[in-house]
Formats: C-alpha cells, sequence, structure tokens
C-alpha cells in the first residue's frame, strides 16, 4: 500500500491508521488503515486507478458533513476530495471542485457580484456532496443553478461530463445515487449578478436564523431524517416527545429535534441505536416510515 502512495502522492498528502473522527462533522469514527488527501485531478483519478487495480477497499469522501463513520474505522483507504477545491469565473458561470466547501463557494460568488447561492452559504459541505445528494435550504437546491458535472468512471476509467437533466434531480437525490462508479469531480453553475450587499445581508440573514434554529454548538451530521411527504419531520419526532431523548452520548436535540447531536463520547452505535429508536417510535404512533438522510461508512 505504501509504494502506491509514495509513486502518487507526497508525503503530507496520505497517512496511516487516521482517526475518522477528526474527518467528519458528527466527530464519530474509529481508525482508516489509510487516509489520503489528492491534491489535484491527476493524482487523484490515478490514486482511485491503482488501489482498484490492487483490489483495495477504498471509500471517496467530501466534508464529512453527511456521513456517520464506524466505530471499527474502514479496513482499507479513505480518500477525500477536499484538494479538489478550485473555484473559476467566467462571467455568469462558475466552475467548482467537488472539494470545494459550500460556504466558500457562496461567499466567492457574493464577492464576484454573482448571485444564485445564497441557500448554501451556511451548509457545511461540498460541491461533490452538493451535486451528490442535491442539497439545499432555505428554498434553494442545486437543482436550481446546476448546468453540469464532470465524473470519473471507476468502470471506463474516463472522465465524463452529465447535463443538468441526466441527473435526475428531486428532494435530496441524484442520478449519482445510482451510480456509485461514479465519483463527482467537479461542477459548473449557471448564476447572474446581483448587488453583492444585498446578497451578503441575505446571507447574514440567513446565518442568524441557522444559528438560532439548529444546534451547531455540537458536532451533528446536520439534518438527520428527510421530509416525509406531507409532514414535517421533526414535528413528528417532537410531538412523539423525543426531543431530548438519548442513548449513550447521542441525543436528539432540544433545539431542533430534526438533529442528532453528539453530546460528547457518542459513538456510532449510540448513533444508530437512537435513530432506530426514533423511526420505531414514529412508525408506531403515525404509521409511517422515515428515511435517514446519514450516510454509513464502515461495518456495524
Amino acid at each position: 500500500m505504501t509504494d502506491i502512495f509514495r509513486s502518487i502522492l507526497p508525503s503530507s498528502a496520505w497517512q496511516k491508521d487516521e482517526p475518522l473522527s477528526s474527518h467528519c462533522t458528527f466527530k464519530i469514527g474509529g481508525n482508516a488503515d489509510y487516509f489520503a488527501r489528492p491534491e489535484d485531478e491527476a493524482s487523484f483519478t490515478e490514486l482511485i486507478i491503482a488501489v482498484k487495480k490492487k483490489g483495495i477497499p477504498y471509500c471517496v469522501i467530501g466534508g464529512g458533513s453527511n456521513i456517520l463513520f464506524s466505530d471499527k474505522g474502514f479496513r482499507g483507504i479513505v480518500i477525500t476530495t477536499q484538494g479538489l477545491k478550485n473555484i473559476e469565473i467566467d462571467g455568469e458561470k462558475m466552475t467548482a471542485g467537488s472539494g470545494a466547501m459550500l460556504p466558500i463557494v457562496s461567499l466567492k460568488a457574493q464577492k464576484s457580484s454573482l448571485d444564485g447561492m445564497r441557500f448554501m452559504c451556511g451548509i457545511p459541505g461540498s460541491i461533490g456532496g452538493g451535486v451528490f445528494m442535491n442539497a439545499g435550504a432555505y428554498g434553494g437546491e442545486f437543482a436550481d443553478i446546476l448546468v453540469s458535472s464532470r465524473y470519473f468512471d471507476i468502470e471506463k476509467g474516463e472522465i465524463c461530463t452529465l447535463s443538468a437533466s441526466e441527473h435526475d434531480f428531486s428532494y435530496r437525490h441524484s442520478s449519482y445515487m445510482e451510480h456509485p462508479e461514479r465519483i463527482i469531480l467537479s461542477a459548473d453553475f449557471a448564476l447572474r449578478y446581483g448587488d453583492p450587499e444585498e446578497i451578503k445581508a441575505e446571507c447574514d440573514c440567513l446565518l442568524k436564523k441557522r444559528a438560532e434554529k439548529q444546534p451547531l454548538e455540537y458536532p451533528s451530521a446536520g439534518s438527520t431524517f428527510k421530509r416525509y411527504p406531507g409532514f414535517f419531520t421533526a414535528q413528528l419526532i417532537d410531538e412523539c416527545g423525543l426531543k431530548g431523548y438519548s442513548i449513550g452520548g447521542a441525543q436528539v436535540s432540544e433545539k431542533h429535534a430534526g438533529f442528532v447531536i453528539n453530546r460528547g463520547g457518542a459513538s456510532a452505535s449510540d448513533v444508530l441505536a437512537l435513530i432506530e429508536h426514533i423511526k420505531f417510535v414514529i412508525r408506531e404512533k403515525h404509521g409511517i416510515d422515515i428515511e435517514c438522510e446519514i450516510r454509513f461508512i464502515g461495518e456495524k
């Protein structure tokens, strides 16, 4: 394994026996055998090809904001896209690498007098994750502004482009979810010129609302469950008397019932048990099955 890294990455771009709790917003997870941060597309795709050829288990992550790592860690290599963080602007068009963080991309747009990315100013994720799940907030989502995305096809060993319509966007869904062989590299967005001061004022307002309503003071993976058609999931959880309910160090936030938080020392097992309990109670009381929004990585 180390021979692969040394031939592709500088020594500073990979670690052995790396704690995954340091690479996700939940601050939970065991160690990965190896963790790598390719610094550009060439080394990123070369590394993927090399580990696939060797049959080494691997997974790709972005900002780690919508995932829960196993307490057992990951046997293989975890590869982050965070080195793919380039942002380029050409008129009203923006191109951003999959590892670029959404608040930074939103700020770049605002400072360039480009509107359309206000909704992502407080989302603690990456461009790749945003495209993958059609992330959104406060009335906006990726489907509104995305023109195309580029991806590396692991099976073909090629870099390809997907048009907006080919993403099959819907609520927290894109076609990438059905194609694990496709790894997002970058995305193009169609924005529009606007008043930077007005955009900033709106972003400041959204950030204030987020701070007032969400438990940002605790580690979490963001909103835990998807909306159920016709219901506000957080309201259902609250009405079931689960606000503040905890298992181990995992707790349903007292501030916003839609968030499962790490109150301190929570394990992945605590979080999973709490999620299952919430789903069970809502099924028993309302007869519906809510769906978890968080991606779990590793062995349970």
